[in-house]
């Protein structure tokens, strides 16, 4: 039986999260905290692929990445089509965007605070 770590912190699920997008060559990749600013996760992070074929191929690593190494399913939405992927990993909320879409959607504007600097991996 595999035995997966049991106690990751979301910065920790974060760092790994964030490695696995590098990896994978996920492009402007940007981390927000979310901790005091809402409850659905601690943590969003933001990255785009150049084409529908690689942002779903990097959604599919990353996925498949959290069920091997740490047990942990995700839910994904928006695979199918492959324009913006959200996958939702409990502490870390990842989307994933052509730039097109990113540009249209603007999320980093919604959620940085005013004058902040982007935080990019």
């Amino acid at each position: 039986m595999t035995q997966f770590p049991q106690d990751v912190t979301s910065e920790e699920l974060l760092e790994r999260i964030t490695y696995i997008l590098d990896e994978n060559k996920a492009e402007d990749i940007v981390t927000i905290d979310l901790r005091g600013k809402s409850a659905m996760a601690d943590y969003m992070v933001i990255c785009s692929g150049r084409s529908t074929r690689q942002v779903t191929s990097i959604a599919e690593k990353l996925a498949d990445s959290l069920k091997t190494d740490l047990g942990r399913r995700s839910k994904v939405e928006g695979k199918d089509i492959g324009d913006w992927v959200l996958i939702d990993a409990g502490d870390v909320i990842v989307h994933i965007f052509r730039p097109e879409v990113r540009e249209f959607y603007q999320l980093e504007k919604m959620w940085m605070p005013n004058g902040a600097a982007t935080a990019r991996v």
